[in-house]
């Protein structure tokens, strides 16, 4: 999370408008107010209304752009999947509008590895939104994917929404009750 930055728009860029998930273009000019910073992405407060602006478009915001990480090297057939390192991942993956990761919210239900014949491995994650109108739903989950796609030994990754049980804010974790104030 950040102190709130107020920008102008250096350039025009590519946006998700919250909490409809609709992919727009926000024009050079637009004045920006960034609320969150979290998970390699911005969230940015307009007057036409909440957007998400990926990293990589960081620069029309006057900031720097986040590292990106090294490319993941070809399949190897002979990478081990640490479960650990995949709910970290999981971990750096944020639903826009609330300041929590998606496994201390309590959004991720369940998650398996499968060893594939190649010997790498598919990752099977099944999460829920904390509301099922959420159009950010995709974004967020595809979001998930192409992280946990970008460890090493992962070939396949699997993001399923899903909404039993109904998501309940009894599921935050501790951690994720005292970055919101709720303890």
């Amino acid at each position: 999370m950040t102190d709130v930055i107020s920008t102008e728009l250096k350039r025009e860029c590519e946006a998700v408008q919250i909490p409809y998930g609709s992919p727009v273009n926000l024009p050079q000019g637009t004045q920006a107010d960034i609320i969150q910073t979290l998970g390699g992405t911005f969230t940015v407060r307009t007057a036409e209304g909440m957007f998400r602006i990926a990293g990589k478009d960081a620069d029309a915001l006057g900031v720097p752009v986040p590292a990106e990480p090294p490319p993941k090297p070809p399949h190897s057939g002979s990478a081990e999947v640490d479960e650990k390192l995949i709910w970290e991942t999981l971990r750096t993956c944020y639903d826009p509008e609330i300041p929590v990761n998606i496994v201390d919210l309590g959004l991720v239900y369940d998650m398996s590895i499968d060893r594939l014949p190649s010997g790498n491995n598919k990752v099977s994650v099944k999460m829920t939104l904390t509301a099922p109108g959420c159009g950010m739903g995709a974004t967020i989950a595809g979001d998930a994917q192409q992280k946990v796609l970008m460890l090493d030994g992962v070939e396949e990754a699997n993001v399923e929404i899903v909404w039993d049980p109904p998501w309940h804010q009894s599921m935050i974790t501790e951690q994720g009750r005292r970055i919101l104030g709720l303890e």
